[in-house]
């Protein structure tokens, strides 16, 4: 039995490194102000399609930090990553997260505001 501090033992599958999202394309140019509305769409519905406020609270504070304070987010938050990219992560109760690749990062044809 560890403490509230101990890390996950490596037999139940070691804590996974998250990383950046592979480089991706939006089906149409978009500003940034386009994708930075889709973002809070899909973060203030997110909630709705189940799973635990926490833990999509978590997700987009990670999902919008570097990949250090996001891996430190995640692994304080219980989060269990599925795909290092955090495209498909759990919670401790297995409730899945599905995180659009627009939510990670920007598409490579993103039409930066003049």
């Amino acid at each position: 039995m560890g403490c509230a501090g101990s890390s996950r033992s490596k037999e139940d599958g070691a804590v996974k490194k998250i990383r950046k999202p592979k480089p991706w394309k939006h089906p149409q140019p978009i500003t940034k102000s386009q994708l930075t509305q889709l973002r809070d769409e899909f973060w203030d519905t997110a909630p709705h399609y189940g799973g635990r406020k926490e833990i999509w609270d978590a997700l987009r504070a990670a999902a919008e930090a570097d990949l250090t304070l996001a891996q430190a987010i995640v692994d304080s938050a219980g989060v269990i990553v599925q795909s290092a990219d955090l495209t498909i992560c759990y919670d401790e109760r297995g409730a899945k997260y599905e995180l659009p690749k627009y939510v990670l990062t920007e598409p490579t044809n993103l039409i930066r505001d003049s």
